[in-house]
């Protein structure tokens, strides 16, 4: 199944013959310190950038009915974020994952995003959409 918006990956988790815990990094965009000025322009303009990771979630699909709803849960803390990586955690044996089993592998993500190893999350803009971060 392509995934192109965050409906499709509530669809594919919940198609999934183990149970899924999703898991959600949020992300900004920064300047870092030393940018040129071509940098600077490119980044003022919305490309380019560091991702700075802001918080992280653990859900499971029947948790969340839309993406508005991520939206308002991350709102009530009040960072703005540009990005929201997803991935999931497979459960086993008809047992899904626990918020406990989620803690290593959300770390994991937020130090991969930290050094740009983003190849295997799924990214969405605020609005719910697939971003292809390689033409950002």
């Amino acid at each position: 199944m392509s995934i192109s918006t965050f409906e499709d990956l509530l669809t594919a988790a919940r198609q999934q013959p183990e149970p899924q815990r999703l898991l959600f990094v949020f992300a900004t965009a920064e300047l870092p310190d030393g940018s040129s000025a071509e940098e600077t322009q490119a980044f003022e303009a919305g490309h380019g950038g560091a991702l700075v990771p802001l918080m992280c979630a653990s859900k499971m699909p029947d948790e969340l009915d839309s993406f508005a709803a991520l939206v308002s849960e991350s709102l009530q803390f009040g960072a703005k974020w540009a990005v929201v990586f997803a991935s999931s955690l497979s459960g086993s044996s008809g047992k899904a994952p626990t918020t406990e089993d989620a803690e290593v592998p959300l770390q994991s993500m937020v130090e991969a995003i930290k050094v740009g190893q983003i190849g295997t999350f799924i990214p969405f803009d605020p609005q719910g959409q697939t971003l292809n971060l390689n033409d950002a």
